[in-house]
């Protein structure tokens, strides 16, 4: 019964609870980055660039030429995809760029911490009179 117990408490604990909230909020997050890189900002980015597509950019290890990305898939032909490495790159990017306004904003909202002022405690007794005695010993000397 005490790894079970064990294991109810871990999980009941906040940390564990945030973070399993943390987790989900950030996979729809990362879809909601990925459709405005894909969707959005690529087109437009292709528009500006003369109709390239950067999903098409790659490179086949065969030597051989095909028209397509999907037509050198289709012919199984090994190919290094820079052009969607690159989309993740942006994405990428783009998705620390909204983190990082959004825990700007964030900390905006947040109140300061107060400072914690710390009062030195006076010496004990048992100090109190070790310092007597020292003195008193001193002051024969």
């Amino acid at each position: 019964m005490g790894f079970v117990s064990e294991f109810k408490e871990f999980i009941s604990k906040g940390n564990v609870l945030d973070l399993a909230v943390g987790v989900i909020i950030g996979g729809a997050f990362g879809k909601i980055v990925s459709s405005l890189t894909d969707d959005i900002l690529m087109p437009i980015l292709s528009l500006l660039t003369g109709g390239v597509d950067f999903k098409e950019w790659y490179l086949p290890l065969d030597g051989k030429s095909y028209a397509t990305l999907q037509a050198a898939k289709d012919a199984q032909a090994a190919t290094i995809n820079y052009g969607v490495f690159l989309n993740a790159v942006i994405t990428f990017l783009l998705m620390a760029f909204a983190i990082f306004w959004i825990v700007k904003l964030a900390n905006r909202f947040k109140k300061p911490a107060e400072p914690v002022v710390v009062v030195e405690a006076g010496p004990t007794k048992d100090q109190q009179l070790l310092i007597e005695i020292r003195d008193a010993l001193r002051s024969r000397s």
